[in-house]
């Protein structure tokens, strides 16, 4: 019996839509447009960490990140009262790190922002000043060329590798860069490699648009040979603990335990996904408010069906039916416009995702399916309460007389 009961007040639900298509359309297109907003704000969020962790796992394993300050605090989160900077690595700071015993390989890096110059085209981009080793802790390969060599790094040749995006920028094709020269800071530069794609951007380091560089041919640049991190690789995953501490204490010698901070790449990833976290809650927030804007859409339509269908009400309650049968009907209504509404921007989300996917990891989950069926449902619910309950409080005389 409650089947059949249920099953008759679907279909005078949709006998009622189909009277009034483009009123229904356009009641649940607030719906639609707050579920796809919800969702595809989940998914680009997820999509994002996804992209972050696939860099940070791109470019390496089982290293160890020196930089100067203290930029994480307790809780694994970027520090509000730390700050990056106050001292700069040197050579013997390299050098005694060099000496520990779990480190495979340490490389000291020099950033900066330059202007680099080919014979055709000058571009903005970030020059990394190091030593071989980044190419093999950062597991690069070339597309074409060489890599500088050990031997180059020690002589401070003036040699550069360049990403294959800032290499299109400079030259014809990356394969008509190497043995060219370009120019940094009124330096010239041979091209000797280009890498292979590594990715980048999405509001991250465009590892693509980096040039390498040994960093004593660099002096231009950095007369003090001062770096900016150190870049220190373990043999393998259990090295890494005891590792942080041997660096710890060798640094200790010359700083203070303020003046540096030794990070793990995934204390990194976390921190940045608390980060992402915090914006992507607040960005659905936001898309909520179309959800909020939707649901009193369909409460006015409904409270203007109800003055539409007053005499049909009171026919209704004059042949036997309850005001909870009543109330039930109009909620029922509210109910599938939502899911109705709600169904369409799951779907639209769901092509959109799809399309966007080849290019960017976004993706739906579980979570975002039940938010986007569960919110609808309930805004349906919340707002199809009143007018319901002033549909059942009708009084069936004063309804059928009603004009």
């Amino acid at each position: 019996m409650k089947k059949d009961y249920l099953l008759s007040l679907i279909k005078l639900s949709l006998e009622d839509f189909k009277r009034n298509k483009v009123r229904t359309f356009l009641t649940s297109l607030g719906i639609l447009i707050g579920v796809f907003a919800v969702v595809i704000l989940i998914a680009l969020g997820l999509g994002l960490k996804n992209y972050i962790s696939g860099q940070f796992e791109s470019l390496g394993t089982n290293i160890l990140i020196v930089f100067p300050g203290k930029l994480l605090d307790s809780s694994g989160g970027f520090s509000s009262s730390g700050s990056f900077g106050g001292i700069l690595f040197d050579e013997r700071d390299v050098a005694a790190l060099d000496k520990l015993t779990l480190a495979e390989y340490v490389v000291p890096i020099f950033e900066k922002a330059v202007t680099v110059e080919s014979q055709t085209a000058s571009e903005s981009t970030t020059i990394y000043a190091t030593t071989q080793d980044i190419f093999a802790i950062r597991n690069y390969e070339t597309s074409d060329g060489v890599f500088f060599t050990k031997q180059d790094a020690q002589k401070g040749a003036k040699k550069a590798v360049l990403g294959p995006k800032i290499a299109d920028k400079l030259f014809p094709s990356t394969a008509y860069s190497v043995g060219k020269t370009i120019r940094i800071e009124n330096q010239s530069y041979t091209v000797v490699g280009v890498l292979k794609s590594k990715g980048g951007g999405f509001g991250g380091p465009d590892f693509d648009s980096f040039i390498y560089i040994p960093y004593k041919s660099a002096i231009s640049m950095d007369p003090n040979k001062d770096f900016l991190a150190i870049y220190i690789k373990a043999a393998n995953s259990t090295d890494i603990s005891p590792l942080k501490t041997q660096i710890t204490k060798a640094l200790e010698k010359r700083y203070k335990p303020d003046d540096f901070s030794v990070i793990e790449q995934t204390e990194i990833l976390n921190a940045v996904n608390q980060i992402f976290s915090v914006i992507n809650t607040v960005l659905v927030a936001i898309g909520s408010i179309s959800l909020l804007v939707g649901g009193i859409g369909i409460m006015n339509i409904m409270y203007a069906s109800v003055t539409e269908r007053t005499k049909e009400i009171g026919i209704r309650r004059a042949i036997g039916a309850t005001k909870q049968d009543i109330m039930i009907q109009f909620m029922a209504e509210s109910v599938i416009l939502s899911v109705f509404g709600g169904t369409l921007g799951l779907v639209l989300s769901g092509l959109v995702v799809a399309a966007v996917h080849s290019f960017f990891p976004a993706s739906l989950n579980l979570f975002s399916v039940v938010v986007a069926v569960g919110i609808s449902s309930l805004i349906g619910i919340f707002f199809g309460v009143f007018p319901a309950r002033k549909a059942s409080n009708l009084s069936p005389i004063d309804a059928i007389r009603y004009e």
